[in-house]
């Protein structure tokens, strides 16, 4: 596929997803595993990439706790096998997708190696020709592993939500602001490399997000017991980033830049977390509950 003029392709490690993919994009599709060395510069010497966004992830907070192993061999090890394949291929951007749950104090083994990878790439920044950068996400609706996709089936298989949150907030980003945040990012590039771009953004309380479900889409919830690894919310900067953070008006939209280790001139004076930020709407909460990729399967 290309898109202003350029060729996008794209690498997993699971084949149907590179065939459901494939159908759903037109864009070309290799596999490749990031927890890989071998693999994953097989795959930049086939595509020879002068963007990467590197999007790989193994991001179940309960699994991460339980089963550590493979989360750091993606998210640190794979993180720097993609650092390590875009140098070598001479790559002139990498941008890392990253996570709220980052943010200090960190209470899970998924925001730890998600944190590494943001120091790893702010540092690796200025070493060679290729910039490095990362954006931070909320919570991304219908995107695999959150909430919705699994809130549907529980709905299709016998009507009733079994919530491990409903007293919680969280942050959520829209597909369209995640896309637009990486973009900025890539735009900006001269400007963020080397640090972590973030926008500021919604939160919403998980049993406002259940009672607008149950009463538009029918069936009912119950609270269960927390997984292993959750908070009752998220920060998109925490208390210790103050110092390194600022902010940044790009194309209207409030963003904050954060600099591992770079003392900001102008420091934010307050955290921005899912318990502060500005609550979604009803109507707000219905157009995300809603807005159903077609390649999710629910």
């Amino acid at each position: 596929m290309r898109a202003s003029g350029l060729e996008v392709t794209l690498t997993g490690r699971n084949h149907d997803q590179n065939r459901a993919a494939a159908e759903a994009t037109g864009c070309k599709v290799i596999p490749s595993d990031v927890a890989s060395l071998l693999a994953t510069r097989d795959a930049f010497a086939e595509v020879r990439p002068d963007l990467v966004i590197h999007a790989a992830a193994s991001k179940y907070v309960d699994t991460a706790e339980t089963n550590p192993m493979e989360c750091i061999d993606v998210n640190v090890a794979g993180s720097q096998n993609v650092a390590r394949a875009a140098i070598d291929v001479g790559a002139s951007i990498v941008i890392g997708i990253s996570t709220d749950k980052v943010a200090p104090p960190v209470s899970n083994t998924y925001g730890l190696t998600k944190a590494l990878m943001e120091r790893m790439f702010s540092a690796m920044n200025g070493k060679t020709a290729t910039r490095f950068a990362c954006v931070r996400f909320g919570n991304l609706p219908w995107s695999t592993g959150s909430a919705f996709p699994i809130w549907s089936r529980m709905m299709a298989s016998d009507g009733i939500i079994l919530s491990t949150g409903s007293h919680m907030t969280r942050l959520f980003t829209p597909v369209e602001e995640a896309t637009d945040l990486v973009l900025t990012a890539v735009d900006n590039i001269e400007s963020v490399q080397g640090a972590i771009l973030c926008r500021d953004m919604k939160s919403g309380l998980i049993r406002d997000f259940l009672e607008v479900w149950t009463r538009h889409k029918g069936g009912s919830w119950r609270p269960i017991p927390p997984r292993p690894g959750e908070r009752d919310y998220e920060h998109l900067f925490g208390e210790a980033e103050l110092p390194y953070t600022t902010r940044v008006v790009i194309n209207g939209t409030l963003h904050f830049v954060i600099r591992p280790n770079h003392r900001s001139a102008d420091p934010v004076g307050a955290i921005v977390s899912s318990e502060t930020a500005p609550r979604f709407s009803e109507d707000e909460i219905l157009r995300i509950i809603s807005n159903v990729p077609e390649q999710v399967n629910v």
